[in-house]
């Protein structure tokens, strides 16, 4: 009975590292041999406006300091669309992960979040950060992770976080109700953002074929398949419609 018992543990033991394993090594990084590109634009059409204002209500003394604009919708003359987040949904193998030099950060300086949209790898520490000396309440809203709603007074100036699971993750400061942003959890190295241009590109990736999502925060989400092919660059090119 007890040799019947320690097998039976084993097993469940073995069936608890193999899950472990799965989950943390959904991505493979190595060195990718003729990798291919692709690259392009993203485009809005409906009625170009310019961003409202928001009205700070709030610590007016710091947070009024600079006028702050709404970066939901941030559309160039060209028509590019700024922010659109581009990914490569199915990839399992690739490039490494490059990191920014000064790490990840998510700054609140003049009670806004700099950058709007942050790209950080899944599991991956980033900070942030407090310089206004007032008081801040970080709130993020999520399904596959769990939220976080700590205050940051004005003496901690810096919080550290990290997110298990790959998703877009809303977040809000719940003393200053015009701040908002998002953070990007990457499940691998091919997630980028569009320029000011609405132009985009994903290098070093393993040739062949992929699905492609472009995710915006007020016009929803699109997908498309792309073909890559060793040392060549793909074109693509989408458009969002709606109107601000």
């Amino acid at each position: 009975m007890k040799d019947k018992v320690f097998r039976s543990l084993i097993v469940v033991s073995l069936l608890f590292t193999t899950i472990s394993f799965s989950q943390s090594s959904d991505y493979a990084a190595g060195k990718v041999a003729n990798g291919g590109v692709i690259s392009g634009r993203v485009t809005f059409s409906g009625q170009l406006v310019a961003p409202k204002i928001l009205v700070v209500t709030k610590d007016k003394n710091v947070c009024g300091r600079s006028t702050h604009k709404d970066e939901s919708l941030l559309v160039g003359e060209n028509h590019g669309l700024k922010n659109v987040v581009v990914y490569l949904t199915d990839i399992k193998t690739g490039k490494a992960w490059s990191a920014p030099a000064a790490g990840y950060k998510l700054d609140q300086e003049g009670c806004q979040f700099s950058p709007h949209i942050m790209v950080v790898p899944a599991g991956q520490m980033f900070e942030i950060l407090n310089p206004d000396g007032v008081l801040h309440n970080i709130h993020t809203y999520s399904e596959r992770n769990a939220a976080i709603n700590k205050a940051m007074p004005k003496f901690l100036k810096k919080l550290k976080l990290s997110f298990e699971q790959p998703e877009i993750i809303k977040v809000n400061c719940d003393v200053h109700n015009w701040m908002g942003g998002w953070i990007v959890v990457a499940a691998s190295p091919y997630y980028v953002l569009t320029d000011e241009h609405g132009d985009f590109e994903l290098d070093g990736v393993p040739a062949g074929t992929y699905m492609l999502k472009f995710w915006h925060e007020k016009l929803g989400e699109q997908t498309q398949a792309v073909v890559v092919k060793p040392n060549e660059t793909v074109k693509v090119t989408t458009a969002f419609q709606g109107a601000k």
